[in-house]
């Protein structure tokens, strides 16, 4: 079967068959065992893409593989009109978690935020003399839904789709003030994400968090954190909030928590646990399936001790990057929380490291020319960090040999 795989030209197949909606890198990919991949020619990749933050345990972890396989013999899909037990599984473990937030499943980080913005709304409906305007920041990311488009703070995202539904601004990165200023009858709540993924990995400060919890607390407004790259352990902590110090009201989760399994969560504190039948609801959301995953993905997390493997392999990773960066004159200013990391890239280099490490069997991604991202799965072991780091270097090496890496700009 894989023989007769390779013999087909995918990539022609793709662009014959498949919406012009990707800018793929020249590889398919067919299997995945831990932090590695293979491609449809045998070659072996060590993937620190991890499925943009979702494969947290790597490529086919034995305890989701167990419990999707199990859950399959059971139960598959059953709507939300009835009970499924490993549903109320997840909804308790994150409950734990949370200390106390209540969930409500859906299938990916765009719906699990779309549910925060309609709980907000209906916040301000009952609380806030029917206020409905969410305030999020610069180089937010929130998904690609209208409304999550509104929400997010990059133009590049939104030019093509306006008008934008009503009801969304936005205000500098990690600035009180900004968004003390912007605070209106009109708003009811702020959204941010405590450390950005798909800005660019910017990490906000405990102040501003703080101030924000305290600024939400003050003019009652609600505290929605965007957890869709940033949680179920990727800093270090399962919620990337927890390292402020803080609770929001709402917090929202997708990518890991399932281990590859499509899933998206929205948990509320009992302060804005305002919705009632038949406001809210989904099909597909919380079904058997993923929340087996879920269950084994979130128990696997906290019994191998995955955040602190996160924090140590974490900074053993910076440790490398900062080596690096003292090494090539093109990189500076590694940055980020746990495994959860990018680092600066001079003349627009970024797509060529990509490109060079992925010919060293490297995955890493960029955000922007100037954005080197790297999200692992939380199981790397420091061979894993050494062996990534030889191949970096490699790659690295190519690079500061093209004209451009020579530039001064």
């Amino acid at each position: 079967m894989m023989m007769m795989e390779s013999q087909r030209d995918w990539i022609a197949l793709e662009q014959q068959y498949y919406q012009n909606t990707f800018k793929r890198l020249p590889i398919t990919l067919v299997r995945g065992e831990g932090p590695r991949v293979w491609d449809s020619a045998g070659k072996v990749y060590l993937d620190f893409v991890a499925g943009i933050a979702v494969n947290v345990l790597g490529h086919c972890h034995p305890a989701v593989i167990e419990a999707v396989q199990s859950q399959l013999t059971q139960l598959i899909h059953v709507s939300n009109l009835y009970y499924n037990t490993r549903q109320i599984e997840l909804a308790e473990l994150l409950g734990i978690q949370s200390k106390g937030m209540r969930s409500f499943f859906s299938n990916s980080g765009a719906e699990a935020n779309e549910g925060a913005i309609k709980l907000a709304r209906k916040f301000g409906r009952v609380n806030r003399n029917g206020a409905y305007e969410i305030i999020s920041v610069h180089g937010s990311f929130h998904g690609r839904t209208l409304a999550t488009t509104a929400a997010t703070g990059q133009a590049s995202y939104q030019a093509t789709w306006v008008p934008l539904p009503d009801g969304f601004k936005q205000v500098p990165f990690n600035d009180l003030e900004a968004i003390k200023k912007a605070t209106s009858e009109k708003t009811v709540g702020i959204l941010v994400e405590a450390v950005q993924g798909e800005g660019g990995i910017w990490a906000t400060s405990k102040e501003y968090m703080q101030g924000l919890r305290a600024w939400c607390d003050e003019q009652n407004l609600v505290l929605i954190c965007d957890e869709v790259q940033a949680g179920v352990g990727r800093t270090g902590t399962f919620f990337s909030w927890e390292y402020y110090g803080i609770r929001p009201d709402i917090t929202t989760m997708a990518k890991g928590l399932a281990g590859g399994i499509p899933i998206g969560a929205m948990l509320t504190d009992p302060r804005t646990d305002l919705f009632t039948p038949g406001e809210h609801g989904t099909t597909f959301g919380g079904n058997p399936i993923a929340c087996a995953a879920g269950v084994a993905t979130v128990r696997t997390i906290l019994n191998e001790n995955l955040l602190e493997n996160a924090r140590q392999i974490g900074e053993y990773w910076n440790s490398k990057l900062e080596a690096f960066c003292d090494k090539y004159s093109f990189l500076d200013s590694p940055r980020g929380r746990g495994l959860m990391r990018a680092v600066h890239v001079k003349n627009e280099l970024a797509g060529a490291i990509v490109q060079q490490a992925m010919e060293q069997g490297l995955l890493l991604n960029s955000t922007a020319p100037d954005t080197l991202r790297m999200i692992p799965p939380l199981i790397l072991t420091r061979g894993d960090i050494d062996e990534a780091s030889e191949r970096l270097d490699r790659a690295l090496a190519v690079v500061a040999e093209m004209p451009t890496a020579k530039e001064e700009k």
